[in-house]
């Protein structure tokens, strides 16, 4: 049976580097879209826009195409927008899927869930960039896509965009916890994930706020988007059934 998905980007991401996942869902039978959240696309004013802009920007989305029975997936920072966007519109939504995503308690923000090393490098690069971070290639190249070779790096780094630091700081508005939501949940936990340290991991440090939720784990980096487009597709598809 053909569902349909939306994936979510994470930070300094546009819905076009989820492409590559998105094109082995599809021929999997299934419809898949990717937006660019408000603040990622070209011309958005980094300096002002804030998490809830963002999370209106993927409600907007879904409601102008009609969507429902939506499998809603969102990959690291897209975890604060499908969170919101859950909070939203509940009814055209038929599951979240969390792909080493954030995952917020009502008036969190996402630096509230990251160690502090990063809040000093993020403060510092937003303060001498109008409020907009961009990920050092070196932090980059270590934490977030370790399962490939330094020319794949460089190739996936060279599309990144700078990103609206009020997104990470912002505190988020939702009506109740994302373990009261009554969503189908699931959590991918890709297992060579570096982004967050293994003392306080994606999973299960922040998948267990969802409550019940199914989990799939697979092989892979933060950025398996990029290195390994198939067997991330394969675990979403898994993460995503009913």
């Amino acid at each position: 049976m053909a569902d349909t998905y939306v994936l979510v980007h994470g930070a300094w991401h546009t819905g076009r580097e989820l492409e590559a996942v998105a094109e082995h869902i599809r021929k999997a039978g299934h419809t898949v879209l990717c937006p660019t959240a408000a603040g990622n696309r070209a011309g958005d004013d980094r300096s002002r826009i804030g998490l809830q802009d963002a999370i209106d920007s993927i409600v907007a989305f879904i409601e102008e195409k009609n969507l429902t029975e939506v499998r809603l997936v969102g990959h690291s920072y897209g975890g604060m927008l499908i969170s919101g966007v859950a909070d939203r519109i509940p009814g055209r939504l038929k599951r979240l899927v969390y792909v080493n995503a954030f995952v917020p308690q009502p008036g969190e923000s996402l630096n509230d869930m990251v160690p502090p090393h990063y809040i000093g490098m993020f403060d510092a690069i937003a303060g001498a960039n109008h409020n907009a971070v961009m990920l050092p290639f070196e932090v980059w190249r270590e934490a977030f896509i370790n399962d490939a070779d330094l020319a794949l790096a460089q190739s996936a780094y060279a599309q990144l965009n700078p990103h609206p630091y009020k997104t990470f700081t912002d505190k988020i508005a939702l009506s109740k916890p994302m373990a009261e939501v009554m969503l189908g949940k699931s959590y991918l936990n890709c297992q060579q994930d570096a982004a967050m340290p293994h003392s306080t991991p994606w999973h299960p440090r922040l998948s267990e706020r969802l409550g019940l939720f199914r989990l799939i784990e697979c092989p892979g980096s933060h950025e398996i988007w990029f290195s390994n487009p198939p067997v991330l597709a394969k675990a979403i598809i898994e993460a995503g059934r009913d």
